[in-house]
């Protein structure tokens, strides 16, 4: 686990965030629905999306205002997913706009995005409405990063949010984020939401090289419901004001910086996984001795993806034959009379399968480990030395319940 500081997306400097409920979600007046992250100074900035042949408009947008130059700020709604909507494209220029005005920037230095319910028309006149006094609360704060967190969640029962500080070119950089997801999980990017920033200095091409590298090793290894989003949106934003020398090439500060981003994004992305919606357990899946890296990580997924594994974590059954099952339907090739499995937490360890074969093992003392609400899957293999962690969650009759009537 990383070393965490306070602050969030605050932490670094230059960097005000607000929270508000204007409106959008109208059955839960309670709840904070729009987010602004600004910067007081021109950013460069990188992003990630799903992979979702089907995006929303805040997608489209988002990636046009990318490809313009620097960004001052990011404004995304929770309540309304924007997606396959009327006046899609339209409505999320319309947001960007009214931050702009507010913030005294072009529109094309703001970011966009959404989450919530696909194929309804976004009712952005409010949000036009409550970027006066959106703008009016911004801070540099604990509680404005708490704000803006609260503000993107949608089914997230908590809060996602981390900051850390690294030294990179004998400077004190920070990095922080907030992150929502809990539901359609299953990253190719999971409906997840994830904004960074940070006061690290470092040009456009190497902040985007270094977000592709951790998400391929963080967010795109979690899964909670097998499905991916139409709105998955990652995007890091750095201002430079830590006055370290611009990380422009992969050098020793490139290094640094790398290590700590990857710390956010993995405190972020097994928080996702952890608040699956409805679920009681984190699955922790390990692949070990695979051929490559690729298909340990092939394998992994497949196991923390497996319904039938889900279900039996849920149920604290040590049926590790599900386990074995899911790694042949992986499209991996292997040898499954050279794997073992064996179940873990902070409970014990037991080992219930070796060599392809079951064990007579202690199913007490497999149980008493699996009602542990973090569980460990380890995987053996005799192909390699390569190795793969992914994380992922059970399903619950809770998931149903979420979903059965989330548009309704």
């Amino acid at each position: 686990m990383c070393q965490t500081i306070n602050g969030g997306v605050c932490a670094a400097q230059g960097f005000r965030a607000a929270g508000l409920h204007v409106g959008v979600k109208t059955h839960a007046t309670w709840k904070k629905d729009v987010a602004l992250i600004v910067s007081d100074v021109p950013c460069t900035a990188a992003a990630m999306f799903t992979k979702n042949v089907v995006k929303a408009a805040p997608i489209h947008v988002t990636r046009d205002h990318l490809a313009k130059g620097s960004v001052r700020a990011v404004i995304a709604n929770s309540g309304n997913a924007n997606a396959c909507a009327p006046q899609g494209e339209e409505n999320a220029e319309r947001m960007c706009a009214a931050a702009a005005k507010a913030i005294g920037c072009a529109p094309e230095e703001v970011l966009v995005a959404s989450t919530g319910v696909i194929g309804q028309t976004l009712n952005v006149k409010v949000i036009e409405d409550g970027v006066p006094e959106l703008y009016g609360l911004l801070e540099r704060s604990d509680e404005a990063s708490d704000a803006a967190a609260h503000a993107i969640m949608t089914t997230d029962t908590v809060k996602k949010e981390v900051a850390v500080e690294a030294t990179v070119g004998g400077k004190t950089v920070h990095i922080g984020g907030i992150a929502k997801g809990s539901g359609m999980i299953h990253p190719n990017m999971g409906t997840m939401l994830c904004f960074i920033t940070t006061d690290c200095a470092i040009s456009q091409e190497m902040l985007q090289e270094a977000l592709g590298e951790v998400v391929r090793t963080t967010f795109n290894r979690i899964s909670v419901d097998g499905d991916t989003s139409t709105n998955d949106t990652c995007c890091v934003l750095a201002n430079g004001l830590a006055g370290n020398p611009e990380i422009s090439e992969k050098n020793e500060s490139y290094v640094d910086f790398l290590l700590k981003l990857h710390e956010v994004c993995y405190h972020l992305a097994r928080s996702m996984a952890k608040d699956g919606e409805g679920a009681k357990h984190l699955i922790t899946c390990t692949v070990r001795g695979a051929a490559t890296e690729e298909q340990a990580e092939s394998i992994s997924k497949s196991i923390i993806s497996s319904t039938l594994t889900k279900a039996a974590i849920f149920g604290c059954d040590a049926n590790w034959g599900r386990v074995l099952c899911a790694m042949g339907y992986s499209g991996e090739k292997f040898d499954p009379e050279r794997v073992d499995v064996a179940f873990a937490s902070e409970a014990g360890e037991i080992l219930v399968c070796k060599a392809g074969r079951g064990l007579d093992f202690d199913e007490a003392l497999a149980k008493k480990i699996l009602t542990e609400d973090e569980v460990d899957i380890d995987v053996t293999m005799a192909e390699g030395d390569e190795s793969c962690t992914c994380w992922g969650c059970d399903i619950t009759y809770d998931y149903i319940k979420i979903n059965g009537d989330y548009r309704t």
